[in-house]
């Protein structure tokens, strides 16, 4: 590795919330590449940080599939494929639909101020352009509907994905769509929560995952060059989900 930059201070964020930021980052421009061993002493003192956090953090990330341990010798980024993106929102689709169901049945008027400031927080940050605060409210939307739904293994599976889907480096945001967009498609799924709907609930929290995973999944598909059909790749890895 070249350069010498330290661990940016983040306020609220943990040293190896931090470190697991940088990597993907790094992954992203290219300057960590896949099948390339690293050590954490390398990576600890690239950061100027203890070798603790950093080996938290790459633990993490090995659960999300982006980082594999080679006994003794370090670390490597593993090639990230198309169809981890329609695996992991097959998986969400499995969880998020039935919990957006529940959480309608469960919804009380302090759940849905709770839901409606989140909301308006997201809204703040798509008219600011703020794409990391907008995804980490984004984040916390769908993890409180999680709670609401008493799905606490769920949300933590869906955490998980969620850092798995930022990892691989692949955003809908300023592409196919702006943040309002993506803010738009959040206001059915809390209109219908709040108002105790919860067919309409789960349709719309569906119908806005299938739109994200399709986008993100031919965006994956373009990014490699690969001579796959999106949509068959979509059909077969999310079927009966």
């Amino acid at each position: 590795m070249t350069s010498d930059p330290q661990v940016p201070a983040q306020h609220g964020r943990t040293l190896t919330e931090q470190v697991m930021d940088y990597v993907r980052s790094a992954v992203i421009s290219g300057e960590l590449k896949t099948d390339t061993l690293y050590s954490v002493y390398q990576l600890a003192d690239r950061l100027k940080i203890s070798r603790s956090p950093v080996r938290d953090g790459l633990l993490r990330l090995e659960e999300a599939g982006l980082v594999e341990f080679a006994r003794n010798r370090g670390f490597r980024i593993i090639p990230t494929q198309p169809k981890d993106v329609a695996e992991i929102f097959s998986l969400r689709l499995a969880l998020e639909v039935p919990a957006a169901f529940r959480a309608a049945q469960a919804c009380t008027p302090q759940i849905a101020a709770r839901l409606n400031d989140i909301v308006a927080g997201l809204a703040r940050c798509a008219e600011a352009d703020l794409t990391e605060e907008f995804f980490d409210l984004d984040q916390q939307l769908h993890d409180f509907i999680l709670e609401v739904a008493q799905s606490n293994r769920g949300r933590n599976i869906v955490n998980r994905l969620r850092v798995a889907t930022r990892l691989l480096g692949v955003s809908t945001a300023g592409k196919q769509r702006t943040l309002g967009d993506i803010m738009a498609e959040h206001e059915p799924i809390i209109t219908a929560i709040s108002s105790g709907n919860a067919p309409a609930a789960a349709l719309a929290m569906r119908q806005h995952l299938v739109a994200t995973g399709k986008l993100l999944l031919v965006q994956a598909v373009q990014g490699q060059g690969l001579d796959l059909d999106p949509e068959n790749l979509w059909t077969e890895l999310t079927a009966g989900y």
